[in-house]
């Protein structure tokens, strides 16, 4: 199974999302902001990152084009996860480097079928 970095300010938004994730038998890493996230997947080189985009400090838009900028991580597949709908934010997320994008509030089977396609 995956290691999955959960990167999300909202303490609900970050277990709910986390179960789902584990209810697939995937491990989870978390962090509470953008910086943080950035931070973690470059300790710890995640398999995937399902990135929140309203943070303070470093929002996930940031977070995510400091990941796919550093040629060590660009790999890592990332799936914008936010409450942020409109086309023009999924259009910016996705030229940040996202692989994915998905509304919140999540839906567990269309998370994990996107985890299920990206998640090496």
């Amino acid at each position: 199974m995956a290691r999955i970095l959960i990167v999300d300010d909202s303490p609900s938004q970050l277990l709910g999302i986390k179960r789902i994730v584990e209810k697939l038998g995937h491990e989870t890493l978390s962090a509470e902001d953008g910086a943080a996230g950035v931070e973690v997947a470059k300790a710890e080189k995640p398999d995937l990152i399902l990135m929140d985009v309203v943070m303070p400090g470093q929002n996930g838009y940031q977070a995510t084009r400091a990941i796919k900028r550093d040629d060590r991580f660009k790999d890592i597949p990332v799936i914008m996860c936010t409450s942020k709908g409109l086309d023009t934010d999924r259009i910016w997320g996705m030229r940040q480097g996202a692989s994915d994008y998905i509304v919140k509030p999540v839906d567990g089977e269309e998370l994990l079928g996107k985890i299920a396609a990206l998640a090496h």
